[in-house]
């Protein structure tokens, strides 16, 4: 199914929510809003560096985020919901920008087309659907983010959930990710460690367009 990236249909943000109301602990790097990205420069569509999800994906995640703290952790959010029009933003990217200038830092290995081909990026994404998180744990102990192995958006094999050429360590890390976030209910994808998707989710063919701003979930 093809989107249309004008549909108006899909502007209504009535069912979902600003996460940090769900989940006050909660970590933000809202990176799409900044230039640190695959494609360096900040992603259309993100009017401002907060996390909006559908209200059920708010309530799995504060689940999650409750088992993580019994821990000593706390969710780290990449990414939330992602308007069409910013996947939209990708797909030119990658079809017609002769800009490479984030290569080495997170597809050094890789030419950017084969990122469509290889499922990193992909012309419609689940995050569209409002029910989809980046996210990674916070080591309250350490201040710092567990070590993963490989940092988010960084596009290769090392980066799959179940790459064994890390360290035990770091793969137990992905491992505690998993479990927490499946015991929530949530799935995860083969090629990406932090990606995870609500298994339940409210909207599984719906995508929408509404711009990541405070004014979106107002209307």
């Amino acid at each position: 199914m093809a989107i249309d990236y004008e549909q108006k249909a899909i502007l209504d943000a009535s069912d979902f929510v600003l996460l940090s109301d769900y989940v006050p602990g909660i970590i933000q790097e809202i990176r799409y809003f900044s230039t640190y990205n695959f494609i360096g420069d900040r992603i259309d569509g993100y009017e401002e560096p907060i996390a909006i999800i559908t209200k059920e994906a708010a309530r799995a995640l504060k689940s999650v985020a409750n088992m993580a703290q019994v821990q000593g952790y706390r969710l780290k959010i990449f990414d939330t919901y992602r308007p069409a029009n910013a996947v939209k933003h990708f797909v030119l990217w990658g079809i017609e920008d002769m800009d490479q200038r984030m290569k080495i830092f997170f597809y050094p290995d890789l030419e950017k087309q084969a990122l469509f081909k290889l499922g990193y990026i992909a012309s419609q994404s689940s995050h569209s659907r409002g029910s989809t998180v980046d996210l990674t744990l916070f080591d309250m102990q350490t201040g710092k983010e567990l070590d993963m192995g490989s940092p988010f958006d960084y596009f290769s094999e090392v980066s799959h959930p179940d790459y064994r050429g890390i360290t035990d360590e770091q793969y137990e890390n992905r491992m505690l990710l998993k479990d927490l976030m499946v015991k929530g209910g949530f799935k995860p994808i083969d090629c990406e460690w932090w990606h995870f998707t609500l298994e339940n989710e409210p909207f599984p063919e719906t995508y929408f367009n509404f711009p990541i701003a405070m004014d979106s979930l107002k209307r």
